[in-house]
């Protein structure tokens, strides 16, 4: 059996959204931290980039791996190991303090700087836990018809016109997370990060 150990942060982190992406691979996982920057992007979840001085909490865990789930993985955060320059994430190898003594090596995807986007939140002090804590994720915010009607949206074949009442046509574009394009809706670019985001 094959293990690769990773940091994990965010939603990736137990009892968050994608836990279940790793859950079943998981061999060990141990409290630990990484200095690194960590922001929040508009849809409420922590960005780590490789930079800084900041301790931010997170956990190692050891993974029974393959290609295919490094691959898949490297799908999910937009890395593209041919081409890392016009990659979301880069998978970096770096040094984590485990909490209790001691340095591992184990890979991190930290965002590509490049990709930071304007309206990032900087989380002083690198604390991504208390700020979810104080200030949720957007989609906690959510209904669950604001919800259902994203994740229809966001698995229609960009064709298919998905029927949307009054109201709910409303809030969704008060949240900027839906465009009109005349005959149809469409997810806007924060609707589209929300759908990646949604159980």
């Amino acid at each position: 059996m094959t293990t690769t150990r990773f940091f994990v942060y965010g939603s990736l982190s137990e009892g968050m959204v994608h836990f279940s992406k790793i859950q079943n691979f998981i061999v060990s996982s141990t409290p630990s931290q990484i200095r690194a920057t960590a922001y929040r992007l508009k849809v409420g979840f922590p960005v780590l980039v490789n930079s800084g001085a900041d301790l931010v909490s997170g956990q190692l865990v050891e993974l029974k791996t393959s290609d295919l789930l490094i691959g898949l993985l490297d799908e999910f955060f937009g890395y593209n190991p041919q081409d890392p320059a016009k990659s979301l994430y880069h998978r970096q190898e770096s040094l984590v303090s485990v909490i209790g003594g001691g340095l591992e090596k184990a890979w991190v995807y930290f965002l590509n700087p490049l990709k930071l986007p304007l309206n990032a939140m900087l989380i002083h002090g690198g604390d991504w836990i208390r700020s979810m804590e104080e200030q949720p994720a957007l989609t906690a915010k959510l209904s669950d018809k604001q919800k259902c009607y994203i994740s229809k949206l966001g698995s229609s074949s960009g064709r298919d016109i998905v029927p949307i009442d009054l109201q709910l046509y409303r809030e969704l574009m008060n949240l900027e997370l839906i465009v009109d394009k005349g005959r149809r809706l469409a997810l806007s670019k924060l609707g589209h990060e929300v759908y990646r985001h949604l159980a």
